[in-house]
């Protein structure tokens, strides 16, 4: 499964569990806080939306800065940064400081992704999108690493315990520093070349469409991952505690479609995984929006996490060659601000469910998918007419 990667790709899948760690983290230190400093709950979800901003919409300049001059340095400080930004929340006691200290932590977010996903493409050689589905599952297995971190952490120390988070973040900086000083080899030199020959000119429509079909994934993802244990407890009648592993289980297939999805595409093609995955969840998200059976609805969400995520490192990579000028530029914008989308929609669904109940949010995920579904269906319209070479 693995043995198309190198050491550059291992070495930013690791960075990047231990990067999205901290965003996984940052949700579960919000009680803690509230009880130890009375914060409002309107306080600390700006906690949250101070994290998400900086992150989700510096990414872009970012990698626009990236392009322009990449520099080794922006991956391990990004880690750097991202873990002291949290690890020093227990030594503060003003609201302002820890904000300014959370912003710190979303900044170093946004450093590391626009140049350690580029490091991975360059370095991937035919095999993109599974490398990138590598790197994408470390960033996977840290979001979900992050709450069980926190927590015994916190029981262990308290909030000043957060100080260890510098540690692990120190240690994997200077080994990703050491990773990526070796010598690229002829493998980054010739898939550059070989992608500048293909796609010579950056194409802005169909990366503008694919933006969209980005940004409607990640609204229906962070939406079910809002949703499941309401929808759980609520519609299907069962217990928060089943809710919460049935959620586990979301998160685990999530995984599995992301290796899946990169390991298929380098031989089926980017856009036919994009194509596939997007038709097949419209018919699963139906079924969910409707059905009452615990069995099925079971089912139906564990196979929406496998095929949600099949296509994200072919979005990804697919995303980077339509901007072969602009590698960092794509990456910020697929890796950042379109996956915030989704974060700023959420609210909106939990004023639906307010007033019309959860069936009524499972009905919308299911629109937002077929809408990502005739995107989708656009861009492969004015893909062809690129005339690309069919690894695409």
């Amino acid at each position: 499964m693995f043995k198309s990667a190198n050491r550059k790709t291992y070495s930013m899948a690791a960075g990047h569990l231990f990067c999205d760690m901290n965003s996984g983290i940052l949700p579960a230190l919000l009680p803690f806080l509230i009880f130890a400093y009375d914060f409002t709950y309107t306080a600390a979800a700006a906690l949250i939306f101070a994290a998400n901003i900086v992150s989700s919409f510096s990414q872009p300049f970012i990698g626009i800065y990236s392009d322009i001059i990449s520099k080794k340095w922006m991956v391990p400080l990004g880690l750097i940064l991202g873990s002291s930004g949290l690890a020093v929340i227990g030594f503060l006691d003003n609201y302002w400081a820890i904000f300014a200290a959370i912003m710190v932590s979303g900044l170093g977010t946004a450093l590391f992704h626009p140049e350690a996903a580029k490091t991975v493409t360059l370095n991937a050689g035919k095999n993109k999108a599974s490398d990138m589905s590598i790197f994408s599952l470390g960033g996977t297995l840290g979001f979900a690493l992050g709450p069980i971190v926190a927590t015994v952490t916190l029981m262990l120390w308290d909030l000043q315990g957060l100080i260890i988070l510098i540690i692990p973040s120190l240690i994997m900086s200077l080994i990703i520093w050491k990773v990526t000083s070796e010598p690229a080899g002829q493998k980054a030199t010739v898939s550059t070349a070989a992608t500048a020959q293909e796609l010579p000119k950056d194409q802005w429509k169909p990366f503008s469409l694919l933006s969209v079909v980005l940004i409607m994934r990640s609204i229906v993802f962070i939406s079910l991952n809002t949703f499941i244990p309401l929808f759980w407890i609520t519609i299907i009648l069962q217990s928060n505690e089943s809710g919460n592993i049935l959620l586990s289980i979301f998160l685990i297939s999530t995984s599995a479609g992301t290796l899946f999805g990169g390991r298929i595409a380098d031989s089926l093609g980017y856009l036919k995984v994009i194509r596939y995955s997007f038709i097949a969840v419209v018919p699963v998200l139906f079924i969910l929006s409707v059905t009452e059976s615990f069995a099925l609805s079971a089912l139906m969400i564990i196979a929406a996490g496998f095929l949600i995520f099949m296509p994200y490192s072919s979005l990804v990579v697919l995303g980077q060659q339509y901007l072969p000028n602009r590698v960092g530029l794509a990456s910020g914008v697929t890796l950042g601000l379109s996956v915030s989308a989704g974060g700023v929609f959420a609210p909106v669904l939990g004023k639906i469910a307010d007033m019309y109940g959860v069936s009524a949010v499972m009905t919308i995920i299911f629109v937002i998918a077929v809408i990502a579904l005739i995107f989708t269906l656009m861009l492969s319209r004015m893909h062809k007419q690129l005339k690309l070479s069919a690894s695409y």
